[in-house]
This record gives C-alpha cells, sequence and structure tokens, in this order.
C-alpha cells in the first residue's frame, strides 16, 4: 500500500480500525467474557456503528441520486437508487430495524422462526438452515471476493466492464481498498469467537463507506 495515495480520511480511519481490532485481538485472547458481553456485545457499540456506517452510505447515495438527478442517465439513478436501497436495508437488518430501540414486539412469525425471535431476515430459520449463514454469509463472500478483488482487475482491462461501471455508477474499489479488507479478514483468526464477526461487520461499513466516499472511477461516475 503507497502510503502517498491514502488521503488524511483514509489514514485517520485506517489507524482507528487497526485499534479497534487491536483491542478486539487484546480482549478475545485476555478476557473472552468482556469480548462477548461487552466490547463485541449484541446491541453494543460495534454493531450500533455498523448500522450507522451503512446509513450514511445510504444516505450519501440517495443525496447524489437527488443532486444529480436531472443530468444523469437513467441507468446511473438505477444504480444509485438501489445501492442506496441496500445499504439502507443493511443498516435496518443490523438494528433490527429499530425493534430493540423503540421496544417493539416481534410479530408470531419473527418468534417462531427467527434464531433470535427478532424482526429482521438475516437470522430466520428456513428448513433448520439459518438464512444468515446461507445468503448473508455464503452469497456475501463470493460478492465481496468478485467486488474488492476480481472487479478491480477487470475494470481496468475490460472495455465494456468499465462503460457497465460507468453506466450503472457502481464505484470500483483502489488497492487499498482491497488490502484493508485482506488485512482486517486475516485478523479474524485471532479472536476466538462468535462474536468476532461484529468486529468485521463494523470494519466493512466503515471501508465500504471510504470507498463509496472516494472510488477509484468518481471523476467518471460523480
Amino acid at each position: 500500500m503507497n502510503l502517498k495515495n491514502l488521503t488524511t480520511l483514509d489514514k485517520v480511519t485506517y489507524s482507528i480500525l487497526l485499534l479497534v481490532f487491536a483491542v478486539g485481538i487484546y480482549f478475545a485472547q485476555t478476557d473472552l467474557n468482556y469480548f462477548d458481553t461487552v466490547y463485541a456485545a449484541e446491541d453494543g457499540i460495534a454493531e450500533n456503528a455498523t448500522a450507522i456506517f451503512l446509513a450514511c452510505i445510504s444516505l450519501l447515495q440517495f443525496s447524489r441520486f437527488i443532486k444529480f438527478f436531472k443530468s444523469k442517465s437513467t441507468t446511473w439513478k438505477i444504480g444509485v437508487f438501489l445501492m442506496a436501497c441496500v445499504f439502507l436495508f443493511g443498516a435496518g437488518e443490523e438494528i433490527s430495524w429499530g425493534q430493540r430501540i423503540f421496544n417493539v414486539e416481534s410479530s408470531e412469525y419473527f418468534i417462531e422462526n427467527n434464531a433470535q425471535g427478532e424482526t429482521n431476515l438475516h437470522n430466520l430459520v428456513v428448513e433448520g438452515k439459518k438464512v444468515n449463514k446461507v445468503i448473508f454469509s455464503q452469497l456475501l463472500t463470493l460478492i465481496l471476493v468478485l467486488y474488492l478483488i476480481i472487479t478491480p482487475f477487470l475494470y481496468r482491462k475490460v472495455n465494456w466492464i468499465k462503460n457497465l461501471a460507468t453506466m450503472f455508477a457502481v464505484p470500483i474499489v483502489k488497492w487499498h481498498h482491497t488490502i484493508a479488507f485482506l488485512v482486517g479478514t486475516s485478523l479474524l483468526i485471532f479472536m476466538d469467537s462468535n462474536r468476532k464477526w461484529e468486529i468485521y461487520e463494523l470494519s466493512f461499513a466503515v471501508i465500504f463507506l471510504l470507498i463509496f466516499l472516494n472510488p477509484f472511477n468518481k471523476k467518471e461516475i460523480y
């Protein structure tokens, strides 16, 4: 990673993320109970922060949709609007659509079919299998590999991929974004807890916000 290519925001954000991982690794190694019940707890700081960063991406895209509505193509509008909706959905799912914040009880369906009895889709259990594992983990992993590693290569080499990304305003990652994800993924091995995914999801949200703020193809799509 060439530090000269990093903005001040990138440097500050990556430094904070490294600190978050470092503290997480420390507690995961020395006080697993504290890590599980406080640092990466359900409804804890990490989970709520993830929802906030995802919501920020959604708001960013909605603001761009409104700002450039008259001057951009239909495909551009479709791409930006869909991405805004996807991240809004992610933010809502992360906090179960405010259920615990507003103390709203789940419907009978979610009580019976949700692994945590909450009003969200990613914890649904269908025929004994958690939707989170099949779709939100396995499928998302495949999408991330395609988006973070394969697409940047194709964008730089294949014209029709570049044109397609421009048409639908798909932000292309810079290589330091990819490296940051790989570093964060590798650090997970030092956290022997299922709650480590809360830290990983937080890093996901933060790095994606950096990507959408300043993608490789910013001049082409914004």
